[in-house]
């Protein structure tokens, strides 16, 4: 299997990213017939954003103490980290498709220039950064499932990897912005 993915790691990085994309946009486009997924109880539903947040928080504790770590040599606690960082991930966004094709996206609060020229442009970078970093983080990923650590450093894992922790670490904190303006801002 490890030789397989080998072989194809550019592909599936291009397959995974499509799917992956494809459940966002479908979700944001609210795809789905209503109805279609079952309703989880007000407390439940409300808590979504706020437990997002708590993730995307620990996501980034996560992702800094992983990087720390490969600059320290320690590539056990440094792969630990970045696969705690991707479930973390895959978790935010499980929750975040359900709301966002239960809901659609969360409008704003707030009016006029603060959401034109700061809260939009906020938005926009970190949906941009967020697609941009997808094929990135499944690169390394599968880079690191199908190369043996000794090899790994011969492979593109780690100029990619500090791209993509760069850029996720930007998102993610983009993200908790978006989170303080939209519950907490307004």
């Amino acid at each position: 299997m490890h030789q397989r993915v080998r072989d194809n790691v550019t592909s599936l990085t291009a397959v995974l990213t499509i799917v992956s994309l494809a459940l966002v946009f479908g979700a944001v486009g609210r795809v789905l017939p209503a109805g279609t997924l079952p309703r989880a109880p007000a407390v439940v539903f409300d808590a979504i954003p706020h437990v997002n947040a708590a993730i995307s928080l620990l996501a980034i504790g996560a992702i800094a103490t992983g990087v720390r770590a490969i600059k320290r040599s320690n590539v056990v606690e440094h792969r630990r980290r970045m696969l705690a960082s991707f479930v973390l991930f895959a978790t935010f966004l499980v929750l975040y498709l359900y709301k966002v094709a239960i809901e659609g996206p969360t409008p704003f609060p707030g009016e006029g220039s603060i959401e034109t020229f700061v809260y939009l442009p906020i938005l926009a970078v970190h949906v941009l950064l967020a697609i941009v970093c997808l094929p990135l983080v499944y690169y390394v990923l599968l880079l690191a499932y199908s190369y043996p650590i000794h090899e790994l450093s011969t492979t593109a894992h780690p100029r990619v990897g500090r791209a993509a922790a760069s850029l996720w670490l930007l998102s993610f904190f983009l993200g908790e912005v978006v989170y303080v303006m939209l519950y907490w801002w307004y």
